[in-house]
């Protein structure tokens, strides 16, 4: 079956509970093309206005990150039951941020991808090479490193439902996107990897998004291409009126 191309925002540290709504009521003021999946992942002090605010819409509601114990004391962590809770249908997990800036690991990102799993949550896993990995020639080996480990802990039965996000990260928040055809050729590898994993006819139902630097004039590039099932969006994903124009450039 075809996959349906996916188009997730990626809001980190932005935006006030009010502030979001608004943003997500600027984004339904139209009809969006239905051809498309539609998710935002506002910070977690946003999650329940945003859920209001989607109403009864087709677009789903995600979250930025989780620990992966349901409960416990975790002080300023917060679980995979919450976000059900919240409405949440995705979680991303292990975004380059979170390994740079915090410390995390592939065993962290499949331990939060496995639970997502067990709690009702679809993970968006994220994995990407840094500069110095792409000048040294090391892509292949960093991206199918990162996504054979992060996905260890998932059930091969859910696995189909599973996303991945492939944000190259000298490309995130650079204005510096990879070409569509280069962005093929890695993902490519990526489902490779994942048919390594769980067979290839699991691995040809996992969507593959491309992220970085994703922007209304580039989005189309990506969206033509045979491997990419659509993109995280990171600073476009804050203006309703460019996000917008993403979610139709995959609809086209």
């Amino acid at each position: 079956m075809p996959r349906i191309p996916l188009i997730a925002g990626n809001w980190k540290m932005h935006k006030t509970a009010g502030e979001g709504a608004a943003l997500v009521r600027a984004l339904l003021a139209d009809p969006l093309p239905s051809r498309v999946e539609v998710a935002v992942c506002p910070p977690f002090t946003a999650l329940g206005e945003v859920r209001s605010a989607l109403g009864g819409s087709t677009v789903r509601l995600g979250a930025q990150d989780m620990y992966w114990e349901a409960q416990g004391a975790f002080t300023g962590e917060i679980s995979p039951v919450m976000l059900r809770d919240l409405g949440c249908t995705y979680v991303i997990v292990g975004h380059s941020e979170r390994r740079q800036f915090f410390g995390e690991t592939d065993d962290t990102a499949a331990r939060k991808a496995g639970a997502a799993f067990a709690h009702g949550l679809i993970p968006i896993l994220c994995v990407g090479e840094r500069l110095e990995e792409r000048d040294g020639g090391r892509t292949e080996a960093v991206v199918v490193r990162q996504t054979t480990q992060g996905t260890e802990r998932i059930d091969p039965v859910l696995a189909s439902t599973l996303v991945i996000a492939y944000e190259p990260v000298w490309a995130i928040g650079t204005g510096r996107a990879a070409s569509g055809e280069e962005a093929n050729r890695v993902i490519g590898l990526i489902r490779r990897a994942l048919a390594e994993r769980f067979g290839e006819n699991v691995a040809a139902r996992i969507r593959i998004l491309y992220g970085g630097s994703v922007t209304p004039e580039v989005a189309a590039e990506f969206s033509s291409q045979p491997e990419i099932d659509g993109a995280l969006v990171g600073g476009a994903s804050l203006d309703a009126g460019k996000f917008r124009k993403i979610v139709e450039a995959s609809a086209a």
